[in-house]
């Protein structure tokens, strides 16, 4: 035989020669949960591992991470009930505890990527990333917020937007508000195909942010979240994303949706992020615990699976314990 492919596979040397993907923490996102108060670290039940915290253990936190590599995080605010309402008016309030932590952070570790997330859902009493009228979330309202909502979080110090709403037309919206404020550094990193899947709950736990169901209220995100049965559909949404200014496209969920991160890389120059959500991230701890798969193993090749789809970044809630293997 004249071609033996074992040869390139022979011996450890060798085989990281010739390697065609590669994972590391540069590629790693860290999401935190966040709620206002001190010296809070409260385990998720449902997504091992992970906490919501206080801003001041946080910064302890991320510098643990840092240590390690790790220095882009995306942050998430949990909003008390009584705060909330029907047009997340506290999302765009200059007292919203998210803004100021974001703040101290960046004071604290000033070289570090801060990610936000651009949405009415923590804020909303009805639970949406939009708001809802007579049974419908109504999209070109929901941009006035969300464009208001963007512009203070680029005013607070966040060096990268993160629209999660799936409003149409919202990435353009957002882009002109930034820009028309002078925040034209501040890159948007929009939630391209985000589908109506079933492996968000671990997340809906930690910051009770699950819809409201109701007779006036949709129980569900369908009518704005994506079908898990289109791939075409998420290329329409590229293009217009791309079109309306983003800097990153991000297909979520990530291993359920492998195809789907390589049709956007495959037909658009930009960076694609995939988000391995905390369904996912949930079913690998629970295996990995059972002892039915081996942590050391299988997460590594969890990661790598999401980059060799052609995800230039994963956001994932195993970034630090990743990052503590390397």
């Amino acid at each position: 035989m004249n071609r033996r492919p074992r040869r390139n596979r022979k011996n450890t040397q060798i085989r990281n020669l010739v390697r065609e993907t590669t994972i590391g923490p540069e590629h790693l996102i860290q999401p935190f949960f966040i709620a206002d108060g001190k010296h809070i670290k409260a385990e998720i039940p449902s997504l091992p591992g992970s906490f919501v915290w206080s801003v001041d253990l946080l910064n302890q936190e991320i510098e643990k991470c840092k240590t390690l590599g790790l220095d882009k995080f995306i942050l998430f605010p949990k909003i008390p009930e009584k705060l909330k309402d029907k047009t997340g008016s506290y999302g765009v309030s200059p007292d919203n505890f998210y803004l100021h932590c974001c703040r101290r952070i960046k004071e604290r570790h000033p070289n570090i990527t801060l990610i936000s997330d651009v949405a009415l859902d923590p804020y909303s009493s009805d639970g949406h990333d939009g708001i809802v009228r007579e049974g419908d979330i109504v999209n070109d309202e929901s941009l006035e917020i969300l464009g208001q909502m963007a512009v203070l979080q680029a005013d607070a110090g966040f060096d990268i937007l993160g629209p999660s709403d799936m409003m149409d037309g919202r990435v353009g919206f957002i882009r002109q508000a930034l820009d028309a404020k002078g925040f034209t550094n501040t890159s948007i990193m929009s939630y391209t195909a985000k589908y109506a899947s079933a492996f968000y709950g671990p997340f809906r736990d930690a910051l009770d942010s699950a819809p409201v169901v109701s007779d006036d209220i949709p129980g569900d995100k369908k009518s704005y979240q994506m079908d898990p049965g289109n791939v075409r559909e998420a290329l329409i949404e590229a293009k217009l994303d791309a079109s309306e200014g983003a800097d990153y496209l991000m297909v979520k969920p990530a291993i359920h949706y492998l195809d789907v991160i390589s049709a956007v890389r495959n037909n658009f120059d930009l960076p694609v992020i995939a988000y391995h959500v905390s369904g996912e991230c949930a079913m690998l701890a629970a295996a990995c615990n059972n002892g039915w798969l081996e942590w050391e193993k299988a997460l590594p090749e969890t990661l790598l699976s999401i980059r060799r789809a052609g995800a230039s970044g994963i956001i994932t809630y195993f970034a630090k314990a990743f990052a503590e293997m390397d």
